[in-house]
C-alpha cells in the first residue's frame, strides 16, 4: 500500500464507485421492456424488441420496442385532445405542475444520475453535477415563465401539438430543454427519446404520473429514426423541434416544407477554441478538458478546433499533451473518472475512422497512452497537430474526444480560420486582454460565445446556432418564442402564382401612349441595372399596359447577393446612424408622396384617397422603424454567478425578401424597413404585378444616403427568383410573401445552408393593420441571438 507521501507525488486515486443497486432494482421491474407513455398511461411494448446496451460494459440493461404509426397516431390524438384544456389553464396552474416536476427531479437526483450514466456511458460526476441539476433548473425556470406568460408575451398564444425528437448525448437534459418551454407556453407534446438512451425518459414519465400531470399533455413514443419521422411528419403536429445531426435536420426541413409547421433546429457544430498568446495557458488547458473531453466529446458545441497563436503554440501543445496523459478513463460509475464510454460501438467505429482519416491526410496524432478497459465502447482521447483548414478533421464533426489544432499569427487570421466553417454553434475565446476577447467574440460567427470559459449552460441563457448549426433558440426568453405564435387574426385569401412572359415591346392596344410610360431597371449595388437577359415584361394597370419592368434572372439575383455581401459595413454602423438614414428616407418619400400615390392608383386601380393613405402609412412606418433601430436591443440574463450573460440581437447578414402584390408599396417597405433597421442587407424581389413602384423607390434611395448594396431591388417572375434566393448559400434568412402553392418550394430550396425561412403561408395580410404589418415580431425575425458569457465579479 503506498504511503501518503507517495500518493501526493503520484496523485493516484483509489476506486470510488457509485452504487447502482436502486437502478438495477428499477431495471428489473421493467424487464418486460420500456413502455411508450401515451395519454397518461404506460403502453406495453409490442412487436420485435431491441436491446438497450450499457456502453461501459456491453451488458443488456433493457429492451425497447419501435413505435409504429398506430402508436404515433394515438400519442398525437391524445396530445390534441389535451391541448384545449391545458392551454386554457391559467399560467399559475401550469406553473404548479412544472414546479412539482422540478422538485421530483431533485428528489430523484442520485437515481437519475446513475441511470443516465448506465444508459449513456458518461461519468457519474457529469450526470450528478451537471446534467440532472440542469434538468431541475429548466423546469423551475419555465415554471416562472408560465406564471408571467400573459404579461410578458402579449398577443401570443401556444402553437398547439409539438413533435419533438432528441439525441442520445444528453438524454434527460435534452428532454427538459424541449418539454419545459413547450408546457410553460401551453402546448402539449409528443416526444421521441433516442433509441440508444431511452431510460431516463421512462423515469421522467413516471414523474409525470406522480405529480398528476393531466393525461395527454406529455406523450413519449420510443423508436428509431423512422419513428421520429412519423412524429415530425404527422399532419396534426403544429410545431417540430429537433436536436441532432445537420443531415437529419435537412431531411426534416424538406419533409415538412409547406406544411405550415413551426420549426426549430439545433444541429451540429465544429466550434473554434481560440487561444491568444496573452491567455492564461493553464486555465485554457483546463478549458480544453471541458470543451473536448467533457462527455467524451459527444457535445454539439464542443470546441474541437483549437486555434492557437504561434508565439505560444509549442508551449500550449506540450502542456496539453501532458494534461491529456493525466486523464482517467474507465468505469463511468467510478467518481474518480474523467472520461467514460462513448455511446455505442457504432459511434466508436465512426470516431476511429475519422481519426484514421486525419493521420492519412498527414496530421500528427497525440493520444492518451494508457490501456483502455477491455469491455465497453471506450475511446482514447486525442488531439491532432499539423492540420490544415481543409483537412477532414477540421471540417467534419467527429462527435468524440478528438480535437484538431491550427495556429495563427494575427487576430484577423484567427477569426478567418474560426469562421471557415459551415457551422456556427459556439466559440470559446481565451485572452487576458478583455477588449481583444470581446472584439473576437463580436466577429466570430457563432450563436454562443464563451470568454475565458467553455460549455457553460443555464436555463436563463439562450442556446442555438448560426449557419448550418440550425435556427431557433432553446432556453431563456428567446427560447419561449419558439413555442408561441401571434394570436390568430383574420386570415386573408390565398395568393396564387402567375407566370410571366418576356415582351419585345408593350402591347398598347389602340396605339395610345400609356398614362405612365416607364421602362424600369433594377437597382443593384447602389446603381440602376438592366436585366442580365436584356428582357422585360408588360406591367398592367387600371387602363392597360402602363410600362415595362426588367425581367430578372438567376444572374441578377447572384449580382444582387454579391453586392449585398460587400455592404457588410452596414451591420457595423451604429443603430443611431441607421435610424438617421431611415428618417431621411421617410423625409424624401414624403416629398414625393403625390408621385407614389399616382403610380399606385395607376397600377392597382385604387382611388386617389386610398393610394394617398397607403403612401402616408408607408411614411409613418419608415419613422416607426427608424425609431426602433436604436431601441430594439439586447438583455443581460441572470444565470450563473461570476458571469454576465448577454443576449445580443445580431443581423443575419444578407436577407432575401420576396414581396406580395397586395398593397405593393406598403407591403414592400414593411418588409424592407425592419430588415435594414437591424443591420441586414436586403435583396428584394418586388411585387410581380406592380414592379414600377420599385423604380420610384430606388430614386428615393439614391438621394437618401442609403449605402450601396444595402437595399437591392429586382423585378421579374416572383417564384422563379424566390427559388434562386432560397438556394443561395450567401443568403442567411428569407422572408417569403408569395403564392400559397410555392411556400413549400422555397422551404425545400432553403435546405442547402438551412437558412431561416419566414412565410405567411401564402395568405394575404392586411398590411394597414399594425398587428399584421408592423411590430417587434418583424424586428425579432430580422435578427438572431448571440449569447455571450463574460466573466464578472468574484
Amino acid at each position: 500500500m503506498p504511503s501518503i507521501k507517495e500518493i501526493m507525488e503520484t496523485m493516484e486515486y483509489g476506486p470510488a464507485p457509485e452504487s447502482n443497486t436502486d437502478v438495477k432494482r428499477w431495471l428489473d421491474s421493467h424487464s418486460g421492456g420500456i413502455s411508450h407513455f401515451i395519454n397518461g398511461k404506460f403502453v406495453a411494448p409490442t412487436g420485435p424488441m431491441t436491446d438497450v446496451i450499457n456502453p461501459a460494459d456491453d451488458s443488456v440493461i433493457a429492451t425497447l420496442a419501435k413505435g409504429t404509426q398506430d402508436d404515433v397516431d394515438a400519442a398525437v390524438k391524445a396530445a390534441r385532445a389535451a391541448f384545449s384544456k391545458w392551454s386554457a389553464l391559467p399560467g399559475y396552474e401550469r406553473a404548479k405542475y412544472l414546479y412539482a416536476i422540478a422538485r421530483h427531479v431533485q428528489k430523484r437526483e442520485r437515481f437519475l444520475s446513475v441511470l443516465e450514466t448506465m444508459d449513456n456511458g458518461k461519468t457519474i460526476r457529469e450526470t450528478r453535477d451537471i446534467d440532472i441539476p440542469l434538468v431541475a433548473r429548466h423546469f423551475y425556470h419555465h415554471a416562472g415563465w408560465a406564471e408571467l406568460l400573459e404579461s410578458e408575451y402579449p398577443g401570443c398564444q401556444p402553437v398547439g401539438v409539438c413533435g419533438q425528437v432528441i439525441p442520445w448525448n444528453f438524454p434527460l437534459l435534452m428532454l427538459a430543454w424541449k418539454i419545459a418551454p413547450a408546457l410553460a407556453a401551453g402546448n402539449t407534446v409528443v416526444l421521441k427519446p433516442a433509441d440508444l438512451t431511452p431510460l431516463t425518459a421512462q423515469a421522467f414519465a413516471e414523474i409525470c404520473v406522480d405529480v398528476g400531470l393531466p393525461a395527454g399533455v406529455v406523450n413519449l413514443v420510443h423508436g428509431d429514426g423512422e419513428t421520429g419521422s412519423l412524429i415530425t411528419g404527422h399532419d396534426d403536429v403544429d410545431k417540430v423541434a429537433f436536436t441532432g445531426s445537420t443531415a437529419v435536420g435537412r431531411m426534416i426541413r424538406k419533409q415538412i416544407a409547406g406544411s405550415g409547421k413551426k420549426l426549430s433546429l439545433e444541429l451540429g457544430g465544429k466550434s473554434p477554441f481560440i487561444v491568444f498568446e496573452d491567455a492564461d495557458l493553464d486555465a485554457s488547458i483546463e478549458g480544453v478538458v471541458d470543451a473536448v473531453w467533457f462527455n467524451q466529446g459527444e457535445v454539439c458545441c464542443a470546441g474541437t478546433r483549437l486555434i492557437v497563436q504561434e508565439g505560444v503554440a509549442e508551449q500550449f501543445f506540450g502542456k496539453l499533451d501532458a494534461r491529456l496523459q493525466k486523464l482517467r478513463i474507465g468505469d463511468p460509475l467510478d467518481k474518480t473518472m474523467d472520461v467514460g464510454a462513448v455511446v455505442s460501438h457504432t459511434q466508436l467505429k465512426r470516431i476511429n475512422a475519422l481519426v484514421k482519416k486525419g493521420e492519412e491526410e498527414g496530421a500528427v496524432l497525440h493520444q492518451w497512452a494508457a490501456e483502455l478497459p477491455k469491455k465497453g465502447s471506450f475511446c482514447a482521447p486525442a488531439f491532432f497537430t499539423g492540420t490544415e483548414p481543409a483537412h477532414t478533421v477540421n471540417e467534419t464533426e467527429i462527435f468524440g474526444p478528438i480535437a484538431s489544432t491550427m495556429t495563427f499569427r494575427t487576430p484577423s487570421e484567427a477569426l478567418e480560420i474560426a469562421n471557415h466553417s459551415r457551422y456556427g454553434l459556439s466559440a470559446s475565446i481565451w485572452s487576458q486582454n478583455i477588449d481583444r476577447a470581446i472584439e473576437a467574440g463580436a466577429k466570430v460567427k457563432a450563436g454562443i460565445v464563451w470568454i475565458n470559459a467553455t460549455n457553460l449552460f443555464d436555463a436563463g441563457a439562450a442556446f442555438g446556432g448560426y449557419r448550418e448549426s440550425g435556427f431557433g433558440r432553446e432556453g431563456a426568453r428567446e427560447g419561449l418564442h419558439e413555442y408561441l405564435v401571434a394570436t390568430s387574426g383574420k386570415k386573408g385569401k390565398p395568393r396564387s402564382a402567375t407566370p410571366l412572359e418576356a415582351s419585345v415591346s408593350p402591347n398598347l392596344g389602340k396605339g395610345e401612349l400609356p398614362e405612365i410610360d416607364i421602362t424600369a431597371k433594377m437597382y443593384i449595388g447602389g446603381k440602376q441595372a438592366r436585366a442580365d437577359g436584356g428582357q422585360s415584361y408588360n406591367v398592367m394597370g387600371k387602363s392597360g399596359v402602363i410600362g415595362q419592368a426588367a425581367l430578372g434572372n438567376r444572374k441578377d439575383v447572384r449580382n444582387a447577393v454579391e453586392a449585398a455581401a460587400k455592404a457588410g459595413g452596414w451591420s457595423g454602423v451604429t443603430a443611431h446612424n441607421r435610424a438617421q438614414i431611415l428618417y431621411y428616407l421617410a423625409e424624401n418619400m414624403s416629398q414625393r408622396r403625390d408621385e407614389f400615390a399616382a403610380l399606385l392608383s395607376a397600377s392597382n386601380g385604387s382611388s386617389t384617397k386610398a393610394a394617398t393613405a397607403e403612401v402616408e402609412q408607408t411614411i409613418r412606418r419608415c419613422f416607426w422603424y427608424a425609431a426602433q433601430a436604436d431601441k430594439f436591443d439586447g438583455a443581460v440574463h441572470a444565470t450563473k454567478s461570476k458571469h454576465v450573460t448577454l443576449a445580443m440581437p445580431e443581423a443575419w447578414g444578407v436577407m432575401g425578401i420576396v414581396c406580395p402584390d397586395e398593397m405593393p408599396l406598403l407591403s414592400m417597405m414593411s418588409l424592407i424597413l425592419p430588415s435594414v433597421a437591424m443591420g441586414n442587407r436586403a435583396v428584394v424581389i418586388a411585387s410581380q404585378a406592380h414592379p414600377l413602384l420599385a423604380s420610384r423607390l430606388y430614386q428615393v434611395l439614391e438621394t437618401s444616403d442609403v449605402p450601396a448594396g444595402v437595399i437591392n431591388l429586382i423585378t421579374g417572375e416572383r417564384d422563379v427568383l424566390a427559388k434562386t434566393l432560397a438556394e443561395h448559400d450567401e443568403v442567411a434568412a428569407l422572408w417569403y410573401c408569395g403564392s400559397n402553392e410555392n411556400v413549400k418550394m422555397v422551404e425545400e430550396a432553403s435546405i442547402g445552408n438551412l437558412k431561416a425561412v419566414w412565410t405567411d403561408g401564402g395568405f394575404e395580410r392586411d398590411w394597414r393593420d399594425d398587428s399584421q404589418g408592423q411590430g417587434r415580431e418583424f424586428l425579432r425575425r430580422a435578427t438572431q441571438i448571440k449569447t455571450i458569457w463574460l466573466p464578472y465579479g468574484e
